[in-house]
């Protein structure tokens, strides 16, 4: 079979370890507990994985091996048999937002025949990342703000001051959104939850053009593989704050430091990008519970097909 097939036939068993993952976060909605909310989607997460019929091989998780129980980085999941899949994941991309009842908060996993998925370090990544439609080196990470602005109103056939930038709010992102108020863009704000960010650009509906800021490198990989999946542009380059990060980044195979890592670097083959809203946001709806039923919303992006499915599920209490 092909790798398109291989994951197509996964397709079905992903998103129900998605669903599992982001329903066990639901219960610790508003409850100031982040960790707890985090240990309920790894836990419902690897026993979803656990189940599919692949050999599973997590290359972005939660940490090393030394760190389980968390999904770690070289675990093995599956039954065993099957195709080799790699897998990266995010089982609640949002704790702080799940803790305290915000917006956005997803259960997240990308997979790939082995090999696709770059092998990120969990360490800091600049990025920046635009939908598709745009010509080709549109935005460059190593232009200045202005300049990319600029360009990608050229490119759009807009005024400067229409393009809608999305960035993490940090005090580090200081001067990247003084220099896009200083041309006048509008300057949406996340308090956490970059993959959504990144993935807003692909979509109209979120008025949001670009993506601009540093988060982190795992998430980086995760955003990428769902930009394959529909189109869109993303350039982006590891940052190191001490040794320790440099050191992290050798033993995940990494050279260059300084390398610039295009969209086809980060998702290199085919892949499946999978994610399941915990709370309601712009991406996706979060687990509502109706009398004896819950209701779950998921996201299915392919990039064999280039196809973007919606599933909508309503199971029963326990199911």
């Amino acid at each position: 079979m092909s790798d398109a097939t291989d994951l197509q036939n996964l397709a079905f068993a992903a998103a129900r370890a998605a669903e599992d993952a982001a329903i066990a976060a639901s219960v610790w909605i508003g409850r100031s507990d982040k960790e707890a909310a985090d240990q309920a989607a790894v836990d419902a997460l690897r026993t979803g994985l656990n189940a599919m019929p692949m050999r599973g091989r997590i290359v972005i998780g939660e940490g090393e091996r030394d760190e389980a129980p968390m999904l770690f980085i070289g675990e093995e999941v599956g039954t065993g048999s099957g195709p080799e899949i790699d897998i990266a994941l995010d089982p609640l991309e949002g704790t702080s937002l799940t803790a305290k009842g915000m917006a956005n908060a997803l259960a997240v996993l990308a997979l790939s025949p082995r090999g696709g998925l770059l092998h990120a370090p969990d360490t800091y990544m600049d990025k920046i990342a635009v939908g598709p439609g745009l010509p080709r080196g549109v935005v460059d990470l190593d232009n200045s703000v202005e300049d990319n602005i600029r360009s990608l109103a050229k490119a759009k056939g807009c005024e400067v001051g229409d393009i809608t930038a999305c960035v993490l709010e940090r005090e580090r992102h200081q001067k990247i959104m003084d220099a896009l108020r200083s041309l006048g863009c509008r300057v949406i704000l996340i308090p956490d939850g970059d993959v959504a960010g990144v993935i807003a650009t692909t979509d109209p509906d979120t008025g949001i053009d670009i993506y601009i800021g540093q988060g982190g490198a795992p998430e980086g990989v995760l955003a990428a593989s769902a930009l394959r999946c529909v189109g869109g542009q993303m350039q982006t380059r590891l940052f190191f704050r001490n040794d320790d990060e440099r050191a992290r980044a050798a033993k995940t195979g990494v050279k260059d430091l300084n390398r610039k890592y295009s969209l086809n670097e980060l998702a290199s083959k085919d892949c499946m990008f999978i994610a399941t809203g915990v709370t309601d946001g712009t991406l996706l709806d979060g687990v509502h519970k109706t009398g004896e039923f819950i209701e779950t919303e998921t996201l299915i992006m392919q990039s064999a097909d280039k196809s973007v499915r919606r599933l909508f599920s309503r199971r029963p209490k326990g199911a």
